[in-house]
């Protein structure tokens, strides 16, 4: 095998990564245990399947592509969370950034692998086996498998199909390492040639003629045959500014106020181009090599200064530790990540409402103190469940165009009450008939005389989802003598079991 001793790649795999996203991001104090079964599924072909899965998932059995319904026959107390890769890249965008301070030569390996050119870096660290100590340490919280080898494609199989730790040759690998066509691979296997090794003994021209030129390419590759090196990811900064200081700043203010001389500038570059950013990333430099980063970002594209300074000036109040000038400050950069164009707005017959601006600026400047993920809205799921109709996701993120919430028309009521139990409280219901809608119900030792009511809407249960015939939902909207107004549902058909439906209560309108 040949190999170009020249260069040194570090291949990091995530193999949890949405798990580790998840957990990571749940909100603090209520962290779900780390040994819970979880599957992110999302529809595939009109049916439901898993895209990923937890650790402890993986070991009872659950794989990603199997269907939802068969998982939950083997796990019925699964927990299922919608899958979004969108945010599982974005989050392998911030760590890809957060390497960058390993090697300026980072790559992202989609969907869940970084690659590092750590070609005449490990001194910095001490050796190459420091270096992966101090990556390793410096991603707690995040289950990775860390390989190095001669080649990009050699660490990434290195990382993915080897042993964390183990010293397997290249040649040890499965064919699978070279990530071909499925199609390709089986003819590999049923040819016999299960191994690297097994390729690599051969000559390239009759596995060529069999099995094409993109499986001996791969090949040449990953056995460093042919030359391979990545394309480094450069953060996507189509403005950047900096400020040099022939004497460094000793102060933390004085640093904020370059900042925002920096804002300024780039507000007027701006402005010029007739755009506005989404997101701003600051770099502070200190004398003795230590580097700060500060990022924030907008609902809206934004040129104002005033804004922009506000929300760096939020993220950093909300800094665990404050910003520490150290020897001094000799540079600050910032740039501009995400451009947008601004579009004029038009004035509403009303008059000029700034109701949207406002509320879009708090949430800019909760986002900035609390992070990106705390600050979260609503959006409508594909599911005819209450409790599974809708989804949550960071407010400044744009939500999902192919979903709508259902359209109401003004003046009527709303059907579906703003205020949900999860999970629905048991009551108890006297109804005139069986089948019929309820006259009084008992719920928190209090009862309530049914004055009005309207229904039944008939919800049937999400088969596909339990893999059995779930019970039948008979909602009613109430309202007793004290003018309260209730949404309570019947469990269940009396005719279509041996035991008698429960009722719960399920939400509170307005």
């Amino acid at each position: 095998m040949q190999q170009s001793s020249s260069r040194r790649y570090l291949a990091l795999w995530m193999p949890f990564l949405p798990a580790d996203r998840w957990r990571m991001m749940q909100v603090r104090g209520a962290t779900a245990p780390a040994d819970l079964a979880i599957a992110f599924v999302a529809k595939q072909r009109g049916a439901m399947r898993i895209m990923a899965v937890s650790p402890t998932a993986l070991a009872l059995g659950l794989a990603p592509g199997m269907a939802l319904a068969d998982a939950r026959s083997q796990i019925p107390d699964l927990t299922t969370v919608t899958h979004e890769p969108a945010e599982d890249e974005l989050w392998l965008e911030q760590l890809a950034n957060h390497c960058r301070h390993y090697t300026p030569s980072v790559a992202i390996d989609l969907p869940d692998a970084i690659v590092l050119d750590i070609t005449g870096c490990t001194h910095l660290f001490g050796d190459e086996a420091k270096l992966i100590s101090d990556i390793e340490a410096s991603l707690a919280g995040v289950r990775v498998h860390i390989a190095a080898a001669f080649t990009p494609e050699a660490a990434l199989a290195l990382a993915r199909f080897a042993s964390p730790g183990s010293q397997v040759p290249i040649e040890a690998l499965p064919v699978a390492a070279l990530r071909l066509e499925e199609t390709t691979q089986m003819a590999l296997r049923r040819a016999g040639l299960l191994t690297i090794g097994d390729l690599a003994s051969r000559p390239t021209a009759p596995l060529a003629a069999r099995f094409g030129d993109q499986a001996v390419a791969a090949l040449d590759r990953l056995l460093g045959r042919r030359d391979s090196r990545i394309v480094p990811r450069v953060l996507d900064a189509p403005l950047v500014v900096e400020m040099r200081f022939a004497e460094p700043l000793a102060q933390a203010e004085a640093a904020l106020m370059a900042l925002d001389a920096l804002v300024a500038e780039a507000a007027v570059e701006l402005t010029q181009r007739g755009h506005g950013g989404r997101r701003f990333a600051a770099r502070l430099y200190r004398s003795d090599g230590v580097k700060t980063d500060l990022a924030v970002e907008t609902g809206q594209p934004t040129r104002d200064p005033g804004t922009v300074t506000r929300l760096f000036r939020e993220r950093i109040e909300g800094l665990a530790d404050p910003l520490d000038p150290g020897f001094g400050f000799d540079m600050i950069t910032l740039a501009v990540l995400v451009l947008e164009p601004i579009k004029s707005a038009q004035l509403s017959l009303e008059g000029d409402s700034r109701d949207e601006e406002v509320l879009a600026a708090l949430v800019d400047r909760l986002g900035a103190r609390l992070g990106r993920h705390r600050i979260r809205r609503f959006a409508p799921c594909d599911s005819h469940i209450p409790e599974r109709a809708f989804r949550t996701f960071p407010a400044i993120a744009a939500p999902n165009p192919s979903l709508e919430w259902p359209s109401i028309r003004r003046g009527d009521p709303p059907r579906r009450p703003l205020h949900l139990f999860n999970p629905p409280e048991r009551i108890d219901v006297i109804a005139s008939v069986p089948e019929g809608p309820p006259r009084r119900f008992r719920w928190r030792r209090q009862e309530y005389n049914v004055l009005r009511h309207e229904g039944p809407e008939r919800i049937a249960g999400e088969w596909w989802h339990l893999g059995k015939t779930a019970p039948t939902r008979d909602y009613y909207r109430v309202e007793d003598v004290n003018g309260g107004r209730f949404w309570i549902f019947r469990d269940g058909l009396y005719n279509g079991s041996d035991s008698p439906p429960a009722w719960y209560l399920h939400g509170l309108f307005a």
